[in-house]
């Protein structure tokens, strides 16, 4: 397995388990039934750190969607290339990195993981149109 599919895969991972801290908080802060019922504007809102985590989350959503077909188009049209494993790993990194500190509150910090994880994504754009 090359870097890329790895970091890739270790990404996708990630983004499949990053709602388990925000769902847990939601249990305890509304019981069980209230985390498995509807979404009701009323309910008791989750705890600060547990919105955070859910709209860090989002944001990993949304990167992803960007740099997985780009991944996928890199290990088809260059699969011996390592230098889209190292865009995957710098990825992979900023969106794990920008989850935990937007959890911890860290303003800018966080705006800067996130950069990490977008001019990754940017660069892997350019490798597969072969600019760099």
């Amino acid at each position: 397995m090359s870097s890329l599919e790895q970091y890739t895969a270790l990404t996708a991972l990630w983004i499949a388990v990053a709602w388990v801290p925000y769902i847990l908080d939601r249990i305890m802060v509304r019981g069980l039934m209230g985390a498995l019922a509807n979404y009701d504007p009323d309910a008791t809102p989750q705890s600060a750190w547990a919105q955070r985590a859910q709209r860090a989350h989002l944001v990993s959503v949304e990167a992803f969607a960007a740099f997985a077909p780009l991944a996928i188009l890199a290990m088809i049209k260059m699969p011996e290339d390592g230098y889209p494993g190292i865009l995957a790993m710098t990825f992979f990194i900023g969106i794990i990195a920008h989850y935990i500190i937007y959890v911890l509150g860290i303003v800018v910090l966080r705006t800067l993981a996130f950069a990490l994880a977008a001019f990754s994504t940017i660069g892997l754009a350019l490798r597969v149109f072969g600019v760099i």
